[in-house]
């Protein structure tokens, strides 16, 4: 499942995200959060997570996904890994080919997370740098991707992927993993596209007979699939 969410953060919020992370904000090396693995690739910048302003911004991105009813039909989040923030530009500007770790531990909240799906949040217009796209592999080649700020991408966790290197200005973004209540990815994408055309459903027809049954047989579906 590859999904565009859009306005996930209001004009107003962005603002103050991009007011908040700054040149003076607490930025350390990226590459001491990242695996063996990724270690070697990573060369960007990532908010501090000891700091107040981190605590501050990870309660703000939880609260614009959670106001999201897309997202949750999408991920059906069970967990939500406290959001990240990172920083690529100038000497610190690029994220080589990695797979995300399987399960994460959060040093915030202590909670184990298993990393069923990645999100980033998008927070620098487009316009503003060169480069920067988040670049996903797939079997019949690559999904590039450069959002509008406030916008954010939901994808699977167990792809290969990389950030481009920027070469003009900044890309500042959130980035997240979620832990699905249902774990399959196809089962997922069941649910996702039976949910949403249900809602076309009910918009093109109104409540009936119909729409009340096969909402049932959604929610038998997931109480089937689902762990909570």
């Amino acid at each position: 499942m590859f999904l565009h969410i859009q306005n996930v953060l209001t004009a107003e919020e962005i603002a103050f995200f991009q007011q908040s992370l700054g040149s003076d904000a607490p930025w350390v090396d990226g590459a001491r959060s990242a695996g063996g693995q990724a270690q070697h690739q990573k060369n960007n910048l990532q908010l501090s997570q000891a700091s107040e302003l981190s605590a501050q911004l990870q309660a703000k991105v939880k609260a614009a996904v959670h106001r999201s009813a897309l997202f949750f039909s999408a991920a059906l989040p069970r967990r939500i890994f406290n959001p990240l923030f990172n920083n690529y530009g100038d000497s610190a500007n690029y994220y080589g080919n990695h797979v995300d770790s399987a399960v994460m531990h959060s040093k915030a909240d202590g909670c184990w997370v298993r990393s069923d799906l990645s999100c980033t949040l998008f927070l620098t217009p487009p316009e503003d740098y060169d480069g920067g796209e988040l670049v996903i592999t797939e079997t019949l080649g690559e999904k590039r991707i450069k959002l509008p700020a406030g916008d954010m991408i939901l994808y699977p966790s167990s792809t290969v992927h990389q950030v481009s290197p920027v070469t003009r200005g900044h890309r500042i973004s959130s980035f997240f993993w979620v832990e699905s209540m249902v774990r399959g990815l196809e089962q997922r994408q069941l649910l996702f596209d039976m949910d949403t055309a249900l809602l076309q459903l009910r918009a093109e027809h109104g409540e009936n007979a119909a729409t009340v049954a096969l909402t049932g047989t959604y929610h038998n579906l997931l109480r089937m699939w689902a762990d909570t």
